[in-house]
């Protein structure tokens, strides 16, 4: 990792306390997967402030057991090493994204790879994790996206080895993320600086859209 990757590190997932406070300061791949529209906007800053009663379940927990073997997988094969860490990017620091590796090619091209387990067969990417990882290219400045997925029956993975596919950047796709995550910045900030909540609620750093770079 390069010097000024490392000087983007925001927190770390292994300290989950700091990692999730860090990742409600801002904008992440998770947030941005749900912004089909301006029309999701308010759902999402209803998700971001209130919070989701969902912990998980035998989906997620089969993920996190298989996440580690299918990232041995990636580094092994493709050379891009599992990370734990979330960055912030250069022109917003609320930009954030924790992509599951990250890699420096000797030319300085950063790619990235994302990892996925499923109980379907997927015909193409969905577009809800496209989403996300056009979001994390854009925070690091990644030219490319190794989607590396394990199918799996019960619980049981499906083949010998994962599944994967290259995501190319695609600027334009990134802008739209952009301008709507600006939106979603706009709406946090108008909610949290306000008129009052009907509910107590714990102070909150105001959101506050700035003004991006063309």
């Amino acid at each position: 990792m390069t010097p000024e990757l490392a000087a983007r590190i925001v927190a770390d997932s292994r300290d989950r306390v700091a990692w999730v406070r860090a990742r409600s300061r801002g904008i992440t791949a998770t947030d941005v997967a749900t912004l089909t529209s301006e029309n999701a906007i308010r759902k999402a800053a209803d998700a971001k402030l209130l919070g989701s009663r969902f912990s998980g379940n035998a989906y997620t927990d089969h993920g996190r057991r298989r996440e580690p073997e299918i990232a041995s997988w990636v580094a092994a094969t493709h050379g891009i090493r599992p990370s734990s860490a979330l960055f912030h990017a250069v022109i917003e620091p609320r930009h954030l994204a924790t992509p599951d590796g990250v890699a420096v090619t000797a030319d300085g091209r950063i790619l990235l790879a994302e990892i996925k387990t499923t109980n379907k067969a997927w015909r193409s990417i969905p577009r809800s994790y496209l989403r996300q990882v056009w979001w994390q290219q854009h925070v690091l400045g990644a030219e490319r996206t190794l989607v590396a997925w394990e199918q799996h029956t019960d619980f049981v993975p499906v083949g010998d080895e994962p599944r994967c596919a290259w995501v190319d950047r695609d600027e334009r796709e990134i802008d739209r993320l952009v301008h709507l995550a600006s939106s979603l910045i706009n709406e946090l900030h108008r909610r949290t600086t306000g008129a009052r909540m009907p509910q107590p609620a714990p102070a909150r750093e105001a959101f506050r859209a700035l003004a991006l770079a063309d």
